[in-house]
């Protein structure tokens, strides 16, 4: 008896979702890093969360495959991007991938609507609210070193920003306190 509930187009998308959401990882934990290494804590312990939000992204997704009785397709992930050049550049390239990502969400929910599997559109949609969180995380962010300067922000405003993004996490739940009891 056949239990696979996913066609095969969409275990490929949905697999290659799954990587994207581990490349968005590690493109967090990289700018995190580096940030880290710049004197950035603040900025940094705030990408360090994101990265783990986004590798809870992507195992909400393999369950998903699981559970609809799909295989599952573990691919490797190239390497992250080059440190950035500045923070300013480092929110304007999050500000890209998060775009980036939306496209690939929005073109598995395309076919689990031209498939008519409900299921799958339904879970995604959960996937379709978060990219909009996202994006607007991620405007937030370019906002944020906007009003601090840009590139020409001084040392001082800098400062300002880094103990701002880290006195930000103090009253939030963890990525993986949200995206684990509210998937």
């Amino acid at each position: 008896m056949k239990t696979n509930r996913l066609s095969e187009k969409l275990t490929t998308v949905l697999n290659t979702q799954v990587t994207g959401e581990a490349q968005a990882s590690q493109l967090y934990l990289s700018y995190g890093a580096w940030a880290s290494s710049q004197g950035y804590t603040g900025i940094a312990k705030f990408l360090f969360r994101h990265a783990e939000e986004e590798r809870n992204h992507m195992t909400m997704i393999l369950e998903y495959i699981l559970k609809r009785g799909a295989k599952v397709s573990i691919a490797a992930i190239p390497a992250p991007p080059k440190h950035p050049a500045g923070i300013s550049d480092c929110f304007e390239k999050i500000f890209e991938h998060e775009v980036s990502n939306t496209k690939s969400i929005y073109s598995v929910v395309k076919l689990s609507l031209d498939e008519e599997d409900w299921a799958t559109w339904n879970f995604m949609q959960w996937f379709v609210k978060e990219q909009v969180e996202e994006e607007s995380f991620a405007m937030n962010l370019m906002d944020k070193i906007k009003i601090a300067g840009g590139e020409k922000a001084s040392h001082n405003e800098l400062y300002s920003l880094d103990r701002d993004m880290e006195n930000r996490h103090i009253d939030e739940k963890s990525a993986i306190e949200v995206t684990a009891a509210n998937p």
